[in-house]
């Protein structure tokens, strides 16, 4: 895009929804500028919107335990510091991610669909939300929900969430990218690259039936406790108890 379309290309076109492309693939990333999504506009509501997380752990951080960064400088602070013995290879971060999904019907029927209890939720049935399964270590399908859309009008709102089930608090350590593919149009990114260090959890999108109309947002609320204080901040009111997965 030129320099003059950045700048003014949005004279004259208050009217219409303006999003960030993410370059060639096409991709509408949603952001802080520009958080919405209709899908109802975009003639998406029909079959079943995928939602995808996918992930992987980074081997460092900005700086190493020797104060170099990426590029083999060394942190100036640290100059006069004594060298440490490191072990060979890469220092991975141990993350567990979660997707999961809080559901609130037109019935008034709540609920959630996460791997924790394996709590898969069903597709065509309420709450027409299910969970694919449980992904511990960060493969390339990574975790996927589908939600019915056929059953869009039964559906009064759902959050899409991402928590941290096991090993250290540190989404800004992960890679971590939800992306939801309509029935129709371009998918939607929402990358998880805000800086929360001791953050478990992270609402990540909401979908809205307003009225008639599929809507997406982007929410992007990180909270250093697990599904309840996300609860407590949206307004479910489910009642939450401790839960374990089995080993593997």
């Amino acid at each position: 895009m030129a320099i003059w379309d950045k700048l003014f290309g949005n004279w004259g076109r208050a009217g219409e929804q303006q999003f960030d492309f993410g370059g060639a693939n096409g991709a509408v990333e949603l952001t802080k500028r520009h958080p919405t999504f209709s899908l109802t506009k975009q003639g998406a509501v029909t079959g079943n919107l995928r939602v995808n997380l996918s992930w992987r752990m980074r081997t460092t951080s900005a700086f190493d335990e020797r104060g170099t960064m990426g590029d083999g400088l060394r942190h100036p602070l640290r100059k006069f510091r004594p060298e440490m013995v490191q072990a060979q290879g890469p220092a991975f971060v141990n993350v567990d991610l979660d997707l999961a999904c809080m559901y609130e019907l037109q019935d008034g029927s709540k609920g959630v669909v996460q791997p924790l209890g394996t709590i898969l939720g069903s597709l065509n049935s309420p709450p027409y939300v299910q969970l694919s399964g449980d992904d511990r270590f960060g493969s390339g399908s990574g975790e996927t929900i589908y939600v019915n859309m056929d059953h869009r009008a039964e559906i009064k709102r759902l959050l899409i969430f991402v928590y941290i089930y096991d090993g250290t608090p540190a989404f800004d350590r992960t890679h971590a990218m939800v992306t939801l593919y309509p029935g129709n149009g371009p998918r939607i990114e929402i990358p998880l690259h805000e800086r929360a260090p001791e953050a478990r959890s992270c609402a990540v999108v909401m979908i809205e039936n307003n009225k008639g109309e599929i809507t997406l947002r982007r929410e992007m609320k990180y909270v250093y406790g697990f599904q309840a204080e996300l609860d407590r901040l949206y307004g479910w009111g489910l009642q939450w108890g401790r839960g374990y997965k089995s080993k593997v």
